[in-house]
């Protein structure tokens, strides 16, 4: 080997390089050691909500030395910023994919227009988004055109004052779409940098927000967050700030009388005595304060024929802008009421224009304010939150929280002409933020200058100062909802860390062990560049920025066995020149030479399916694929020239080095096998699998998981152990569908649910985990509120650990970019394999044998879901196990092919039956060792790598038994059978040769 120097410095200063940057994950993991050990002093476990406590303490301590040096001026903050990153599933935190509503950029883009042709296209895009993988806007432009005469560029759609830069009425509808198209695109932009300077400010470490293509989705991830429902709320919040003139409840007069009499003839009464049943009672004062100007109110109120009335929960203060007060329950319902023409037709004048909003709930019981705003014929308020140009958490005169506002120039004049006229009238301003009245104080003091206002409310200190945050960033151009996300607890993220580290560790020292038992002081050199290699490639995670996840974690402890795999593959070829008689220093220089081939060849097919894994993947799955792709790379170094830097310096004083022990010196020599006469056996075998796995999949299915069908899936911990049959019959009580199973311990179950699936709302997902915890209690411990099943601390250990939630929208689209990862995969495969042995039967032999194990992987996941004691859903994680499959078995049948074709090189005279038998029996050495190796890693793995990779983990293990017995039993035979004349290749290759010779 040449430039042994260049490649000794270059190991060294690369060693030294990954060290360095690992430094900064030591430091901070002790600064955080320590943080946590001075909470646990300072708080003891017989606190109240103890874990919480701690979790702000540890905060506190490391804010108080975020810049103290460590170690050579390297200070915590600064090592925080290098350290590895941990994902989602090792570190807990929320991982979400935002929809940016396409429907509401274009209603405002429109104006909120009333035009038929565009709500008929609206209703008809909606409709068709339900089933179609097509953008939005796609879906409404199509629908727009198939109505006859539509014109976008009319003037009550999008030829309006607010596009009259962009829009004309002369303009056709292709001309008006592209810019409409644009339009939508750049609030997308808006709204992906709103979340951006959100998130920023929201004090996660190692943030992530990327934009997914252009469909309007966002992801965000936040490892390491705690607080889901804040988290929630700052991403979802449209902060759709509204300054409004209110009116005084005597300003609105017998309104609520008027509207009460109004519906005793339009709501059933019937109906009404119903809902009365379960109504709370009011005290007959109360109403007779409210309703002081009606006779006979408290006798009508006794017939239980008062719809509005009877939800009346309190009156407002005489002259006051709360008109009255209802039950936040009831409000959907008054809601309900005041929008039937019937009511609205009571109001006169200006007032036909009045707005209804709810304030916020002023107890525990829910009460909540009704007020009424001034309106106008366009319903705008006379200022909005755009002018807002600074805003700070604050304290009000009382020592509330406050988030204090400053305007802009054009914002401050409108503020004190508003300040000015409610100072004059006596009245008030309503601040509403995302329809909801958070004040609305009087102006007593006269017009207010420079622009500076204060919203004040019930908020916590978190509260004030995230909407501060949100008023500061900027509000959404369209409603945001979340269509995906993953929320793992912080407990189950340590739990998830310990487990990879047992794995790592058990498949690690058994794999140092076999090599040194199988090759002696070889073996020796080759566990040196192992050690490296898993230095090279956490050094390489850290210095990215790349994020460790636990299928990561899956991916370097697989990345041993591809590493043990090229070491394998140099010392056997090694093993077979010294068995040629050659002299110890050419038999290492040519088996080196001979492997590099193989070893070449069978990484970058794996490495393959690892860039589509990449490429089409999303979250944990990009991360096995990352690291996958890293410890390919840094295999073939380690492996090519670090273990050869030890060989050649051990052996160039004479010293003598056996490439085996005792045990295993003539394992494998001089065998013979008929691999081609046993094909028929196999393919009568292989056969009655394909149609055993092909007649389960028709017939019974796969179990597929939230990713391909949508809905909600939640991991549950209970202080006991429970029966899942149990508890979902309980569950499809309340939710009508609904499944649960075992989840690794028998105190931890798998719940999954597709009830509303098709709505996307937070308020959703909190019903349904209201539902939940509601038909769980008889399993749950009596003391156990609804805020610790649902969020807990960091040291949660009964409640929701983990949630998924997938739309059914994305749910098809995971399901279609999975199918493509698979088919893509095998026109790679075939096409590389083509390229390189330039003959299209191998390219048959190696799909054939791919196809055959994708097929009996899924046969056996569609035949034992039911009766394993694990989950084995299809998911993102199972996909990228069977495009690690395929990287495997085509792994193991190149280094085959490469064997056949050296071969068939070598022995022109031999019959192709033959050749290709003595081809196999070389290489069984070779298959077996790589074989046992990787098996006994994958079950370290599936036994100790936690019940989440699991499935992943039994994928890979039959992926791995299969793809080994197609590589000798598919791949081979087929590629021989597809050869119709046996002699065309030794004839081929005799005209080849004596060309060659002729021409030299």
């Amino acid at each position: 080997m040449q430039n042994k120097g260049l490649i000794k410095v270059f190991a060294i200063l690369f060693g030294l390089v990954c060290i360095y940057q690992l430094s900064f994950t030591f430091i901070t993991n002790s600064v955080e050691s320590e943080a946590e050990d001075f909470a646990t002093q300072r708080i003891s476990e017989n606190v109240e909500d103890y874990s919480a406590l701690r979790d702000a303490e540890e905060e506190r301590y490391l804010d108080s030395v975020a810049n103290n040096e460590v170690i050579a001026g390297i200070t915590y903050s600064d090592a925080k910023d290098k350290e590895l990153n941990k994902g989602l599933d090792l570190k807990g935190g929320i991982n979400v994919i935002l929809q940016i509503s396409v429907k509401d950029i274009l209603a405002g883009l429109a104006n909120n227009t009333d035009d038929p042709a565009f709500n008929q296209a609206i209703a008809e895009a909606d409709e068709a988004s339900k089933d179609s993988q097509d953008d939005y806007i796609d879906l409404f432009f199509e629908a727009f055109n198939d109505i006859p005469d539509a014109e976008l560029a009319s003037p009550d759609i999008f030829a309006n004052k607010t596009l009259s830069d962009d829009i004309n009425f002369d303009m056709s509808n292709d001309e008006v779409e592209t810019v409409i198209r644009r339009k939508v695109d750049e609030s997308i932009t808006s709204a992906f940098e709103v979340l951006r300077k959100r998130i920023d400010k929201f004090g996660v470490t190692q943030p992530n927000i990327q934009r997914l293509g252009n469909s309007g989705r966002i992801l965000v991830e936040l490892p390491g967050a705690k607080d889901i429902n804040r988290v929630k709320g700052l991403l979802q919040s449209t902060a759709q700030l509204e300054f409004w003139h209110v009116y005084k409840n005597t300003e609105l007069g017998n309104f609520l009388a008027q509207a009460n009499n109004v519906l005793k003839d339009v709501v059933n009464k019937d109906e009404a005595e119903t809902e009365t049943d379960t109504t709370a009672t009011e005290s007959d004062s109360d109403i007779d304060e409210l309703l002081a100007e009606s006779e006979d109110d408290t006798t009508e109120v006794a017939t239980g024929n008062n719809p509005l009335f009877e939800l009346v929960q309190g009156p407002g203060f005489q002259g006051g802008p709360v008109i009255a007060y209802f039950s936040v329950q009831d409000t959907a319902k008054v809601n309900n009421y005041l929008e039937m023409s019937q009511v609205r037709s009571i109001l006169t004048g200006e007032q036909r224009y009045a707005k209804f909003a709810w304030g916020i709930p002023e107890d525990e019981e829910g009460v909540v304010g009704l007020y009424a705003l001034k309106g106008n014929r366009n319903m705008e308020p006379p200022l909005s939150g755009d002018v807002i140009t600074d805003a700070q958490q604050t304290y009000d005169q009382m020592g509330r929280v406050a988030v204090s506002m400053q305007m802009d120039g054009r914002g401050a004049k409108l503020w004190e002409e508003m300040t000015g006229q409610a100072s004059t009238q006596q009245s008030n301003i309503a601040i509403v933020l995302d329809n909801t009245v958070y004040s609305a104080p009087g102006v007593s003091t006269g017009p207010i200058s420079g622009g500076r206002s204060e919203i004040s409310g019930d908020f916590s200190i978190t509260e004030g100062q995230d909407l501060a945050n949100v008023l500061r960033a900027g509000k959404l151009p369209a409603s945001a909802d979340i269509i995906q996300s993953e929320i793992v607890g912080p407990s189950l993220g340590q739990e998830a860390i310990d487990s990879g580290i047992w794995s790592f560790g058990i498949a690690l020292i058994f794999v140092l062990i076999w090599m040194i038992f199988y090759y002696g002081k070889a073996g020796i050199f080759a566990d040196v560049a192992l050690a490296v290699n898993i230095l090279f490639i956490f050094g390489i995670l850290a210095g990215l920025g790349a994020v460790l996840t636990l299928p990561g974690i899956a991916g370097i402890v697989l990345t041993i066995g591809i590493s043990v795999d090229a070491n394998v593959l140099i010392f056997e070829r090694i093993r077979e020149e010294l068995a040629k008689g050659k002299m110890q220093k050419d038999a290492i220089k040519d088996g080196f030479n001979n492997a590099l081939s193989s070893i070449l060849d069978a990484n970058i097919t794996t490495g393959l399916t690892g860039f589509i894994l990449l490429i089409l993947g999303t979250g944990p799955i990009k991360g096995f694929a990352t690291t996958l792709l890293i410890g390919i790379a840094t295999s073939l170094f380690t492996a090519i020239f670090i273990t050869r830097l030890f060989i050649d310096g051990y052996g160039k004083n004479g010293k003598s080095l056996e490439f085996s022990t005792g045990a295993t010196k003539n394992l494998f020599r001089n065998v013979k096998v008929d691999w081609l006469g046993k094909r028929k056996v196999a393919y009568v075998i292989s056969g009655i699998l394909i149609i055993l796995s092909v007649g389960s999949l028709l017939v019974q299915g796969l179990n597929q998981g939230v990713d391909f069908l949508g809905g909600r899936t939640y991991t549950v911990r209970f202080d006991k152990d429970v029966n899942p049959t149990d508890v979902e019959q309980d569950l499809i009580a309340e939710f009508g569908s609904a499944e649960a199973k075992t989840f690794g311990p028998n105190n931890q179950l798998k719940i999954t649910t597709k009830y509303k699936v098709d709505e996307e709302s937070t308020e959703v997902d909190n019903e349904i985990q209201e539902s939940m915890f509601s038909a769980l209690q008889s399993y749950l411990p009596a003391d156990l509120t609804f805020d610790e099943f649902t969020t807990g601390g960091a040291e949660k250990e009964i409640g929701i650990m983990q949630s998924m939630k997938v739309g059914p929208t994305i749910a098809d689209d995971i399901k279609n970019d999975s199918l493509w990862a698979i088919l893509g995969s095998l026109v790679v495969i075939f096409l590389y394999i083509l390229l390189r042995f330039r003959k299209w039967q191998f390219s048959i032999g190696a799909v054939a044998a791919v196809a055959h194990d994708v097929i009996i992987v899924l046969g056996i996941f569609s035949l034992l879901y039911k009766v394993m004691p694990f989950s084995m859903e299809i998911n993102q994680a199972f996909i990228a196990a069977i495009l690690t499959v395929i990287g495997y078995s085509l792994n193991d049948t190149v280094v085959v092919f490469d064997r056949i074709r050296e071969f068939v090189n070598e022995h022109t005279s031999w019959p192709l039956g033959r050749t290709v038998n003595s081809a196999l029996d070389s290489t069984i050495s070779r298959t077996l060792n790589t074989s046992l190796t990787t098996l006994i890693v994958l079950l370290a793995i599936f036994i100790f790598g936690g019940e989440s990779i699991r499935g992943f983990m039994f994928a890979l293990i039959i992926g791995v038994i299969v793809g080994t017995y197609s590589s000798l039993f598919i791949a081979t035979p087929v590629m021989f059978d597809s050869v119709t004349d046996k002699s065309k290749i030794e004839k081929k290759k005799k005209i080849e040769e004596d060309s060659e010779a002729t021409t030299a």
